[in-house]
């Protein structure tokens, strides 16, 4: 059993792990991220997550029309369920993870793995 599992449990370590696969497999990491939901009409969503303001909602449909439904269908396959599920997670979480991550109102520089290791506590409050 892994870290994430045994502090979250293995459904929701599943997702964190995935939502942390997504931030650092996409093309430019974080401010990759933060530019494919901008470029999607939704720079002031995300911008609120990275900002030090409260964090703006999101839709189920609005992170589907950012992430692309293939994208969608990879993350619900690696988890053993459907697309629905995957994006009702997903409005929950991916704003929690983005702003744990920018706890400076800034993107900070480097990958996943960079950021995590200067002492970001992502794991704090997201369950």
């Amino acid at each position: 059993m892994g870290l994430l599992d045994s502090v979250l449990g293995g459904g929701k370590a599943d997702m964190m792990s995935t939502v942390l696969g997504l931030i650092g497999g996409q093309k430019g990491g974080l401010g990759g991220l933060v530019s494919q939901f901008a470029s999607n009409g939704l720079g002031d969503v995300i911008g609120s997550w990275v900002g030090s303001g409260e964090n703006k909602g999101i839709s189920t449909s609005q992170i589907a029309s950012a992430l692309g439904a293939d994208k969608i269908g990879e993350i619900a396959s690696q988890l053993g369920t459907d697309s629905d599920s995957v994006l009702s997670q997903l409005t929950d979480i991916l704003p929690k993870a983005i702003d744990k991550l920018t706890p400076d109102g800034a993107v900070p520089e480097g990958d996943i793995g960079d950021i995590l290791s200067k002492g970001k506590d992502l794991l704090s409050g997201l369950f």
